[in-house]
């Protein structure tokens, strides 16, 4: 097994508010996906060879602060998408911290009433 982890779905609320907060955190557009019952779209990623997921709207996806905690790629330095959460309409609930060899984490609520955490190695 490469990971144990090879797909993730976010639930939103309002997907356009949701599409707009997360192409600016990330910084590239999210594709939407066709799909006969739910409004989808897919995260940056390489479906290929490595694991994303994407943000769904759809009865039976329900934005939590106390599900389980997905944490996304903060790039090379955490501090850039940090710096693009509030401006989007997220809050940061935990700010950079220092995991020590691991890297930095940060935790944010994002437009949707889901917590989100990011990752960076400096």
């Amino acid at each position: 097994m490469t990971n144990s982890i090879n797909w993730f779905e976010i639930p939103v609320k309002n997907f356009e508010r949701a599409k707009a907060f997360y192409a600016a955190l990330l910084g590239e557009d999210i594709q939407e996906m066709p799909h006969p019952v739910y409004k989808y779209g897919i995260l940056p990623g390489d479906m290929q060879n490595g694991v994303t997921g994407g943000i769904v709207e759809g009865e039976g996806f329900e934005p939590s602060m106390t599900g389980a905690l997905i944490y996304l790629n903060g790039g090379d330095d955490l501090s850039v998408p940090l710096s693009k959460v509030e401006e989007a309409g997220g809050k940061i609930l935990l700010p950079k911290t220092s995991i020590g060899g691991n890297g930095f984490m940060a935790h944010i609520a994002d437009t949707e009433g889901n917590k989100i955490a990011l990752h960076s190695m400096k």
